[in-house]
């Protein structure tokens, strides 16, 4: 038997896409309990990394369709950077699954003649995700931002109840004409779908046609995806290129956050010095919906959360210390709680705090004010009312 050693394992991938590296030392009795950390970076960046600055990799599996008439094994719903991983990888291995969605994309598979391994899966249907339930501040945020969505914008919408609420309150406008230039197909974008509002026929890039990363959602969702000629998969330095995303007009980013500072800077991926999410995708569609002509960029969150019992404020003075800034506050555009929506282009600090404080829940805005007084973000003397 063969024990491994110098081993490092590279988990990516939400389609069962991983790669193994010969990097660290151990053996295959402490391989389960490897140590684990992240790598900050840009989702739309991924494929770049595997080609410019990792070193190859020496195993890499993929779970895929089974082979098509024209040799290749489709990647399904999930094409973000396997096309980058099979390029540089010296093994490929690719799992078969005849329960995984047949997609339609750009460079959305891997051929037999670059396969060495082909293994049969356990045909299991892919996970889902089905959409959060939605509550009165869900509804309350989304009804905001749905407001400034007009006929033919072109809508990326990310993960989480907040951002997704937007599309059920959608279906009971007049809207139409909406495209779609996101990186994760959500349910609620497949819920727009399938009601007849998205045509794609004013976007630019892709005109008709639905263009996505990766899709995570319900069965239904896997089901509309299946073999439909509107949708295009394709590689996430694509979706998630800012420079791509502007050149559709009226693009709509709407992302979610954590925590906000009076400053504007936005934290998305961390509780502190602990990990609970990446920046993904958010930060190249905040810049990419700004660039667009008549684009706008929306980040949405709820005034409070509660932790161990205790209401707390998700506005705060400074952050968390520890917390990541996802989106710094030079590229935030509309911030977007319950308690109103305000554009920060354009605005000083000082107007900043003060617009920041009336989005807080009222329990909150007097110590906000006072602490923005005292620490001179707000000169004495300054009002804006």
């Amino acid at each position: 038997m063969h024990h491994l050693s110098r081993i490092d394992l590279r988990l990516h991938g939400l389609n069962g896409a991983v790669g193994f590296q010969r990097n660290g030392t151990q053996n295959q009795n402490s391989l389960l309990p490897l140590p684990r950390n992240y790598v900050p970076l840009n989702l739309g960046e991924v494929p770049d990394y595997y080609r410019r600055f990792l070193d190859p990799v020496d195993i890499a599996i993929l779970k895929t369709c089974p082979m098509d008439d024209g040799g290749y094994f489709n990647f399904g719903p999930t094409n973000m950077w396997q096309r980058a991983v099979v390029e540089r990888a010296k093994v490929v291995i690719v799992e078969i699954n005849c329960e995984m969605p047949y997609v339609f994309g750009k460079e959305n598979g891997v051929h037999v003649n670059e396969v060495d391994f082909i293994i049969e899966g356990d045909h299991r249907p892919c996970t889902e995700l089905p959409n959060p339930d939605t509550g009165e501040i869900d509804r309350t945020v989304a009804l905001r931002i749905a407001a400034e969505i007009e006929d033919g914008s072109c809508l990326q919408i990310g993960i989480g109840g907040l951002p997704n609420a937007v599309c059920c309150l959608l279906l009971a406008t007049g809207v139409k004409d909406l495209g779609i230039h996101t990186e994760m197909m959500t349910e609620g974008l497949g819920l727009l779908y399938r009601s007849g509002r998205v045509t794609g026929s004013r976007k630019t890039l892709d005109p008709g046609k639905v263009t996505y990363t990766f899709a995570l959602g319900s069965h239904s969702l896997y089901a509309t995806a299946n073999r439909n000629p509107d949708w295009y998969c394709h590689q996430v330095d694509y979706t998630n290129s800012p420079y791509i995303i502007m050149q559709n007009e009226k693009v709509v980013s709407i992302n979610n956050t954590t925590q906000v500072d009076l400053q504007g800077q936005v934290a998305s991926e961390s509780d502190g010095h602990r990990h609970i999410s990446g920046t993904g995708g958010q930060l190249q569609f905040v810049r990419g919906a700004y660039a667009s002509k008549g684009g706008k960029s929306f980040i949405c969150l709820s005034s409070t959360y509660e932790k161990r019992g205790e209401r707390r404020s998700r506005i705060v003075f400074s952050l968390t210390p520890g917390n990541i800034v996802t989106t710094p506050r030079s590229d935030v555009m509309y911030l977007v709680t319950e308690f109103g929506m305000v554009n920060l282009k354009g605005r000083s600090v000082a107007e900043r705090a003060t617009a920041i404080i009336a989005l807080a829940h009222p329990d909150f805005r007097e110590d906000l004010e006072r602490q923005a007084y005292e620490n001179r973000l707000i000169p004495s003397g300054v009002s804006f009312s």
